[in-house]
């Protein structure tokens, strides 16, 4: 009888010690959030929550501008000085596939109401294998679920750059590029942004002078030519 009651005041301890243990650590409890995220996407948790917690900390403004997307969003770091004036807001997070950021919309989109999305994506995607024709899929339901989730958010794709150290792409950027333009032409709440003539040279090669040591991300030189794309759509 005095090992049962014993066993009985143990429970309480253990259940307040796993209960303990489980919340040390906020990122081992699974949140409705992270089970919906596609397995593929689920690596980019630690980054989405970074930028949860800042905007925790400083709640961003409603209607602002929002660019979303791969490294080259990360990278535009002079984004409120190219647009001084306008509210914007980078969410962009390295590395990632058009699809991350439909996977991860609910969070890192949907909570800030932009006015205005412009997205660069599609560049990875091609390089880890995947066809134009998937990238063009995933644009659409990128705009399929921000329309569900902003109805009235109008949205700008940032074309598919020309970059040199990918120059064997270039065919399967071209045709994602000319599929995304065409069906952005049908719809007026849609937008094309035409980074990629303009950093092409005489010879429709990409102009190296554009980018980084790494000939992939761009410097000052070639983000003035997205600011110039982009500032007209601005209003």
């Amino acid at each position: 009888m005095k090992l049962m009651n014993a066993s009985l005041r143990l429970i309480p301890l253990l259940s307040l010690a796993l209960f303990s243990t489980a919340h040390a650590d906020p990122t081992a409890l699974p949140t409705e959030a992270t089970k919906s995220v596609p397995a593929s996407s689920a690596k980019w948790e630690p980054d989405i929550r970074r930028f949860e917690d800042a905007d925790h900390a400083h709640p961003p403004e409603k209607d602002a501008v929002l660019f979303v997307g791969s490294s080259s969003i990360v990278k535009w770091t002079s984004l409120e000085k190219d647009f001084a004036g306008t509210k914007v807001l980078n969410r962009g997070f390295g590395g990632s596939d058009l699809s991350d950021s439909t996977a991860f919309a609910s969070r890192i989109i949907a909570p800030y109401q932009p006015r205005l999305i412009f997205l660069y994506a599609g560049d990875n995607d091609l390089a880890n294998g995947k066809t134009a024709d998937t990238v063009f899929s995933e644009f659409q339901d990128f705009v399929k679920t921000v329309r569900a989730l902003l109805p009235k958010t109008r949205i700008g794709f940032i074309a598919i750059k020309p970059s040199p150290s990918r120059i064997a792409l270039l065919p399967k950027v071209i045709s994602a590029n000319e599929m995304i333009k065409a069906a952005i032409a049908k719809d007026p709440s849609l937008f094309y942004v035409d980074i990629f003539t303009p950093m092409l040279d005489k010879d429709k090669k990409p102009r190296p002078e554009l980018f980084t040591a790494d000939m992939l991300h761009m410097n000052p030189q070639g983000y003035a030519i997205w600011k110039d794309c982009v500032m007209p759509l601005l209003k």
